[in-house]
């Protein structure tokens, strides 16, 4: 275990957060007002925390969607699981797990990954039913998900479809901290010269390098929990309590 300097933190974070840096608080303020749909007001109404908020003090909510595809124009979600989780501890009480007819076809592709078939989702609810839940279950946390472009994007896309208003807001994204500590420049480097490929930085083997069990991929409320299980590992390795907010978001 180590622990980074505050000097150090800063490049580090800056490297993490490879976009610049929005001010949310007011990001949302300026959303709630513009926003026409109920719960989703509401969401941003709640605000977000300050950026210089200490980790040890951040409430979160692990997320992950399984979906059709991987272009959320063409593709759509059909799982979603979801975990409340600090980084000392998972409330699995409070978790949420929902099977959703798909708005696409359900490519034989996808089956394959993620295993839900037609016959599982003939029943299932609309997108459109657990909207209200489902934001309501994100207002006031920070979302963390192992490669945050698909649930931001496929959320967006989704909300658009239904409500005709996308949604914002910021992430702590466990793939890019992975890459940041365990794709160090030196190190690839050696890898390539070595003929070694990068190193991995998927969700089952960045679990690995910090000794954490294997769980079986592609069930969305499973993957929410090995996120959330990974975050905590990051955290205790590379980061402090202290440790803002701001440094890992974006």
């Amino acid at each position: 275990m180590f622990y980074i300097g505050k000097n150090q933190l800063a490049r580090q974070g800056k490297t993490l957060a490879k976009t610049k840096q929005l001010d949310w608080s007011s990001r949302f303020a300026s959303l709630a007002k513009t926003s026409k749909y109920p719960a989703l007001t509401a969401f941003y109404q709640q605000s977000v925390i300050a950026a210089s908020t200490p980790m040890a003090e951040v409430p979160m909510v692990a997320l992950d969607f399984e979906t059709t595809g991987l272009d959320p124009s063409r593709d759509s979600i059909v799982s979603i699981g979801l975990v409340p989780m600090s980084i000392s501890r998972i409330r699995c009480s409070g978790s949420k797990h929902w099977i959703i007819k798909p708005e696409t076809n359900l490519h034989s592709a996808s089956v394959v990954v993620h295993g839900i078939t037609h016959s599982a989702v003939a029943d299932a609810p609309d997108f459109s039913n657990v909207i209200d839940t489902l934001l309501g279950c994100l207002q006031g946390k920070i979302v963390v998900a192992h490669h945050a472009p698909i649930e931001r994007r496929f959320l967006h896309a989704a909300l658009m479809r239904h409500i005709q208003e996308g949604i914002e807001f910021p992430v702590i994204d466990t793939m890019a901290i992975e890459a940041q500590f365990s794709r160090r420049k030196s190190q690839e480097i050696w890898r390539s010269l070595l003929g070694r490929q990068r190193t991995s930085i998927r969700l089952t083997d960045s679990r690995t390098r910090y000794h954490l069990p294997y769980y079986r991929q592609h069930n969305a409320l499973t993957d929410a929990i090995a996120c959330a299980e990974l975050l905590q590992a990051q955290c205790v390795t590379h980061l402090t309590h202290d440790t803002p907010v701001s440094a890992i978001w974006s």
